[in-house]
Order: structure tokens, then sequence, then C-alpha cells
């Protein structure tokens, strides 16, 4: 008989922000495959003698390819048991749910999603704000910053990015956000606007970074290192606690 999968969001990497759903999974398995940002202490709750697989990807580095992480994971299921496939953040959030979804709907395994603690939201927390407010930030934008060939999408819409009154959170976009702020400065959003660089959330790397958007966009045109990163940007980034 084929097994169970249970998509876990581990959250940004703080094993303190699992779910107790996520724990109690974690702990069943038999097998994990875990992205690069859900390893650490957060495989600490598996259960001795469970298999540990890295799947993870991380942009600019030799990672495996989404189909063989979905064959990979079939393949496991198919051995029967409880298989956890970890994914940072939200795994619903940039997170390739769905090609994951489909190949075991295609070898007919069955599934759940538990949902994590998207790292944007544990972002803003470490910020010390909120990402709304009344009347100057009703809006709430999630967007990546790359596409699969790991360029700026030519598809974004820009006009809503350009929203002086939103607040958006860029997802993956340390090397391409110069050529989209340039592309926002057109598109009239004013380049004073505050900006947060969040990095390594939730660990012990984490600094977080506040500038306006043209300064961030000069500062990661110059030096945009290896951790990963949120962007964000609009009304409530001027707020907060805890800057570098």
């Amino acid at each position: 008989m084929s097994g169970f999968v249970s998509f876990v969001g581990s959250g940004p990497g703080d094993p303190e922000l699992l779910t107790l759903k996520a724990v109690d999974r974690l702990k069943r398995a038999d097998a994990v495959l875990f992205d690069d940002l859900s390893s650490g202490p957060i495989l600490s709750h598996v259960r001795p003698g469970a298999d540990l697989i890295g799947v993870g990807k991380r942009a600019g580095r030799l990672s495996p390819k989404q189909h063989h992480v979905s064959q990979l994971l079939v393949e496991y299921a198919q051995e029967g048991g409880r298989i956890v496939r970890l994914k940072s953040g939200d795994s619903g959030l940039f997170g390739r749910l769905e090609e994951e979804q489909v190949a075991l709907r295609a070898a007919g395994i069955e599934y759940e999603i538990i949902p994590g603690i998207p790292s944007a939201v544990a972002a803003a927390a470490a910020c010390g704000i909120p990402l709304t407010r009344r009347l100057t930030a009703r809006r709430v934008q999630f967007v990546t910053g790359h596409d699969a060939t790991g360029e700026l999408p030519e598809d974004l819409d820009l006009q809503a990015l350009a929203d002086p009154s939103a607040m958006t959170v860029v997802f993956m976009g340390k090397r391409t956000f110069p050529k989209l702020a340039a592309a926002l400065f057109e598109k009239g959003l004013p380049d004073t606007t505050p900006a947060i660089l969040a990095e390594a959330v939730g660990t012990a790397e984490q600094s977080l970074h506040r500038d306006t958007v043209a300064g961030l966009s000069t500062r990661l045109a110059g030096e945009i290192g290896t951790k990963p990163a949120l962007i964000l940007y609009g009304p409530m980034a001027e707020l907060g606690v805890g800057f570098d």
C-alpha cells in the first residue's frame, strides 16, 4: 500500500514557531524530505531512525530539479509509511507545492497540507511592525522576485507594485531588486518609499536593515550576500525596531 504524505510548513526557521500539528507529523514520520531553510533545530523533532533527505533549492547554487524532487517524494510514499515534505514558511507561498501535489495525485497517493507561518509575516513581526494600517495601508501584496530563469519576471503588475499605499513583500528578490526598483520608479513609486531588507528571519543569523527603496536598490546592486531574504516596502516600513 502507498504511504501518506504530509506537506508541512515549517515557518521561517525558528523551531518555536512550528505548529503543534507540524511537530506531531515530524515525530511520527518515517521519512522527511526537507528544504535547506527547514533544516537545523527543526529536524530535532524527527524521531530517531527516520530517513532525512535534503532536497533544498537555493538561488545561485547547484540544486535538485523540481521534477526529481517530486519523483523522489512519490518513490518514498510508494514504499509505505508516513512521509513529511517539509517546506520553509508556508508551503503554499512560492513553495512549488502544486508540482508535488500533481505528482502525488498522478500516482494515487493521498496527502494533507499543514500550513506554516509565512516568512513575510514572521519578518514583519521581527521588525515590530504590522503589515496593514487603516486608511494608509489597506492592502498587502506578495510577489516573487525571479522567474524560472532567475530573472525578474516580465509579467509583473508594475502599476500595482508601485502603489505607495500598499505594503509589498518581495520574495527571493535580492539579485533583481535594482531592476525592479527602476521599473517601479518609472511607474511613479517615490524613491523615498521606506523599505526593509530582512535576512535569515527566525534564525541566529537574522539581520534587519531599514532604508529607502532607492537606498536599498543601490546597496543590493553592490553586494547581495548569501542569506535568504525578503524585501518589504511601503507605509509600514517606516516603523519598527531592532534594525542593524
